[in-house]
């Protein structure tokens, strides 16, 4: 037997404990009076969406943050941006170099919020992120939760909910890994609900989101019972332990 021979029992992984949270309200708490570096800043793809529901995590932050740079490779959103008054700067994090040229003041937290899924290659986005964090400073992801029940009830119905530019999710296990991998050390863990947005008109769009409604109130008593990770999102805290 080898070190690389794994029985049935070693795939099987306790969770670690974690609390059903709003996304918005943890994420503004850790950035209360930090200076903070927000990746992905823009949300492309969702920014209408976002501004019609009052949704842009950046907007948010920037209310509680004591210092805010957005970083994003969207050239125009990030213009946009600074139009705006916003500090921002239209970067590859998976580019170490192209990050460190920014020469920006370390940040006492990265928020990497609803970013990792939409990559080839995360583990290089998450090196480059070392380049961003103060000593003793905090790295917290947001993503889709892999396991969450809402895409579980979805195949049912021969469907399934993803963004069109997701190429890949995460469990609570997974994303612990791929962040170790990569000098991260999680620190403590959250769960959140996705939120249903679309004004429905059809009768097969109120189905669908009824539907959604109902198993969105399922992952919330779940978590008052103790099984958060039926949420179908994940949120990581994780310090460097990158020389």
């Amino acid at each position: 037997m080898t070190d690389n021979d794994f029985t049935q029992l070693d795939m099987v992984h306790r969770l670690p404990p974690a609390s059903l949270v709003d996304r918005f309200s943890y994420l503004c708490a850790l950035a209360q009076g930090r200076r903070v570096v927000h990746v992905g800043f823009v949300d492309a793809g969702c920014q209408l969406l976002n501004q019609q529901s009052g949704a842009w995590l950046h907007e948010h932050l920037a209310a509680v943050a004591a210092d805010l740079v957005g970083l994003d490779l969207d050239v125009a959103g990030v213009e946009d941006a600074r139009r705006r008054g916003y500090s921002a700067h239209a970067v590859d994090c998976r580019d170490i170099e192209a990050v460190r040229d920014l020469e920006l003041a370390p940040a006492d937290l990265v928020v990497a919020g609803e970013v990792i899924e939409h990559l080839d290659d995360p583990g290089s986005f998450l090196d480059g992120l070392h380049a961003l964090v103060a000593p003793g400073g905090l790295l917290v992801v947001t993503t889709p939760n892999a396991a969450g029940l809402v895409n579980a009830a979805a195949l049912l119905g021969n469907y399934e909910v993803n963004h069109p530019d997701h190429v890949v999710l995460f469990t609570c296990t997974t994303l612990d890994a791929m962040l170790s991998r990569h000098a991260w050390q999680p620190v403590e863990h959250a769960v959140y609900l996705q939120q249903v947005k679309s004004d429905a008109t059809d009768a097969r769009s109120r189905l669908l989101v009824t539907g959604a409604r109902a198993v969105l109130g399922l992952e919330r008593l779940l978590a008052r019972l103790g099984r958060p990770y039926a949420a179908d999102g994940l949120i990581v805290t994780a310090r460097s332990t990158s020389p």
